[in-house]
């Protein structure tokens, strides 16, 4: 069987458009060979930052001839319907087609298509040039003297050749020839842009791979990336060193080099006092480079950093380390200073003392004073929903109603944690109840030590107050100007600089998490109280002004933030209305009513459905607990639990069973308006199994109640179990459809507490099975 090589060589492309782009080209012409009528046996994609290739295995050297009958319309048929006829079969005249027999509809008109196979060259030939043309690059370019012309071809960068070869391995395989915009297809590739810029003559993909890697290029990208990871490995151990592996850097730096070089380079020790996530954050945006840590010290980092070369120096890359240090000197001397100016007095305080007076603020200290300015600034949150200020004081007024409730929720963790640094420990969140039904948490949760002593509700109020006043004080420091994604990680560094309650320092940065379904989730209550204050604030607030995701559209992560209030709450076992503290929320604004609760509602409960799905729970369980009203996450979670352990027991699916067999007789009953009696009548029972039924049924709707009410659904599943023998038992002796009506409605009637009874846990008639 034949194989095809495509090579579509340019300009550097961008590393993040890399992969995508290697699979979009894969897809594009598989899906058009298959379509033409070719077979394929195996395709892969590779790219490198001058090249996408796709080498495709076992191809078709031809496609098969195609023979088919197209039915027409009656000989006798009007014109108006010959000639739609005609033109669906692709026939000039109905001289074209052949008339058939048949003994009841007569003689009418069928057309005899033949299309004969055509030569997987021809059909590779006439798609490329289309793939090419319509390529969809995110950003895309013209160039040259051909991009004045309308519709001269786009590319991501300038394409300077094609190469494609088509053949079995025992033949000379054969260039397929087309062209594109004075770009003809060979059988010739370049190497490296300086190593080895000469042209290679190729003839498939295996002689391809061997010649581009004497030309120093490596095509595979996941190979480039196991050299880069394991040459920095080496090198920083060699020099005493441990390599802070960072995959997104590996991925996009793989993306940067043809022949990756592993060098290392140093800045000056003094720079060491700034932050690691800012030094990594320089080092990583500004020059593609990793950074190391001295063995066995923990996070601290070193003065040495690895960088990725794309060429071979003479000098072993001494000036190339040498030219990168200088930049990176360059860059953590910016850091440096923001860092420095960020702990120092603001030059405007003279104007923030109303501010300060407002949030009871203390303009001696660097982060109180950010805080004064970000509400002195006014600066905006969304037009509709205010200033960050205003912001602040609603979440301030929400953390501090919470805090009571997350400070009875949630026991801080004592002496555990004792002397770590900043604070921070791990722990697990509690499992579920039940065992093959747990929904536990992805990884651990750092929480913060009270040391000794518990602190009071009151004091973890007003620690929570205090930390959602600080929340968003760092947004107006320096460091998180040019480095966004330290936003709370920079405001929880500079609250302990100014000597806040590890608890306080923690939540400023926690109140973000978890920020997507592999973050941790925060487990003080401090944390807890303002992270579900900060989230709520703006899922309340986007609600009233009616700007809620549409389709794929979420463009204010609203989805992220529902998903993170149903974790903490979940996974921290938090029980919580939600729609009266919506309505608290609401409360701060004009357009929040009834309405906009009730659906705010239903997306947590479409966002707990996705949860849930994803931690194994079964869709039809989760939709049968889950009512309109339902405003307590953990209690719905607590009654999927026992729902799915209940119906894994013999008890559970007979009871099932029954009890979809007497809503179904009652749903139809119900369509055709039978006569249902408001009330079950003892006296007139026929049978013994009616009785037994009705006194089982008003057992286990009592045990059941008082369970809910106690919140044990475990005992209420159990109490609803008694009801599987009577279940079974009337629907074996009694027929429903009684000839008496009066007979008929009691049955209905009893049919319809068996019904009520279940519905207390549970709408059995939505579960599977």
């Amino acid at each position: 069987m034949p194989d095809l090589l495509l090579e579509l060589r340019s300009e550097e492309i961008p590393a993040r458009m890399q992969r995508k782009a290697a699979g979009d080209l894969r897809k594009m012409l598989t899906d058009g060979l298959v379509e033409a009528g070719l077979t394929y046996e195996a395709a892969r994609e590779y790219w490198t930052p001058r090249r996408l290739t796709l080498d495709i295995r076992g191809l078709t050297a031809r496609s098969k001839d195609i023979h088919e009958e197209i039915k027409g319309p009656s000989t006798t048929a009007p014109e108006q319907a010959v000639q739609g006829f005609l033109r669906k079969a692709g026939l000039a005249s109905i001289a074209e087609a052949h008339v058939h027999s048949d003994p009841k509809k007569g003689d009418f008109y069928v057309a005899h298509i033949s299309k004969p196979g055509r030569a997987a060259e021809e059909i590779i030939a006439e798609l490329v040039p289309g793939i090419i043309r319509g390529f969809p690059w995110p950003k895309s370019m013209r160039w040259g003297p051909a991009s004045a012309k309308p519709g001269s071809l786009r590319w991501v960068r300038p394409l300077q050749s094609i190469l494609c070869t088509f053949g079995p391995e025992t033949e000379e395989p054969v260039v397929v020839d087309f062209e594109i915009d004075g770009i003809r297809s060979g059988n010739v590739t370049y190497g490296h842009r300086f190593l080895a810029p000469r042209e290679i003559t190729v003839r498939r993909f295996d002689d391809y791979v061997s010649k581009l890697e004497a030309a120093k290029v490596v095509l595979d990208a996941d190979r480039r990336k196991e050299i880069i990871l394991a040459d920095a490995r080496n090198l920083a151990f060699a020099n005493g060193l441990d390599l802070v592996e960072d995959e997104g850097l590996l991925e996009e730096v793989s993306g940067l080099v043809e022949w990756p070089v592993v060098l290392m380079g140093e800045f000056e020790e003094a720079f060491l006092a700034i932050p690691a996530e800012v030094i990594r954050l320089t080092i990583r945006a500004n020059q593609k480079c990793f950074v190391t840590r001295p063995q066995g010290v923990g996070d601290a980092l070193s003065n040495r950093f690895i960088l990725t070369a794309n060429i071979e120096a003479t000098d072993g890359g001494k000036e190339i380390a040498y030219g990168n240090g200088k930049v990176v000197r360059a860059r953590l001397s910016d850091a440096l200073y923001f860092w420095r100016t960020d702990q120092g007095d603001l030059p405007d305080l003279g104007v923030l003392d109303a501010s300060a007076k407002k949030f009871d603020l203390d303009l001696k200290k660097p982060l109180d004073q950010r805080m004064a300015r970000l509400d002195h600034l006014g600066v905006t949150f969304h037009a509709k929903l205010g200033t960050q200020g205003e912001r602040v004081e609603r979440i301030k007024r929400l953390a501090e109603e919470l805090a009571p409730i997350m400070a009875k929720s949630i026991s801080p963790l004592e002496g555990e944690m004792a002397g770590r640094p900043e604070g921070v420990a791990s722990r697990e969140a509690p499992a579920s109840s039940v065992r093959d039904k747990a929904l536990r948490p992805v990884g651990p949760t750092p929480s913060v030590a009270f040391g000794d002593i518990s602190p009071s509700r009151g004091e973890i109020t007003a620690l929570a107050g205090r930390a959602a006043v600080l929340a968003k004080a760092d947004l107006t420091t320096e460091v998180v100007g040019e480095f966004p994604e330290l936003q709370g990680a920079m405001g929880r560094k500079y609250a302990l600089l100014q000597g806040e309650q590890p608890s306080v320092a923690a939540a400023i940065e926690e109140h973000y998490k978890p920020q997507g379904p592999a973050d941790y989730v925060p487990s003080d209550p401090v944390s807890v109280a303002v992270a579900l204050a900060d989230k709520l604030d703006t899922l309340v607030g986007f609600w009233a002004i009616d700007e809620k995701p549409t389709g794929s559209k979420d463009p204010y992560a609203l989805r992220r933030a529902a998903l993170g209030v149903v974790r903490i709450l979940v996974e921290n076992r938090i029980q919580l209305r939600l729609a009266s503290l919506f309505a608290s929320a609401g409360a701060r604004y004009p357009g929040s009513g009834a309405e906009q609760i009730r659906d705010l509602l239903a997306f947590f409960h479409d966002r707990l459905k996705v949860y849930l799905r994803d931690q194994g729970a079964r869709h039809d369980l989760i939709d049968a607990v889950i009512s309109p009203q339902s405003d307590d996450l953990l209690q719905i979670v607590r009654r999927v639990e026992a729902l799915g352990s209940f119906l894994d027991t013999e008890d559970g699916k007979n009871l099932l069973a029954g009890t979809k067999r007497a809503a179904n007789i009652l749903a139809a009953e119900e369509k055709k308006k039978t006569v249902i009696a408001e009330t079950v009548e003892p006296a007139l029972f026929r049978e013994e199994a009616e009785k037994s039924l009705f006194a089982a049924v008003n057992q286990a709707e009592k045990q059941a109640g008082e369970a809910i009410q106690n919140e044990d659904f475990s005992a209420a599943m159990l109490a609803l179990s008694a009801l599987r023998e009577p279940v079974d038992s009337f629907f074996e002796h009694v027929l429903v459809n009684d000839e008496d009506n009066a007979v008929r409605a009691n049955r209905l009637a009893l049919l319809a507490r068996i019904r009520k009874a279940t519905g207390q846990v549970a709408d059995f008639s939505k579960i599977a099975g």
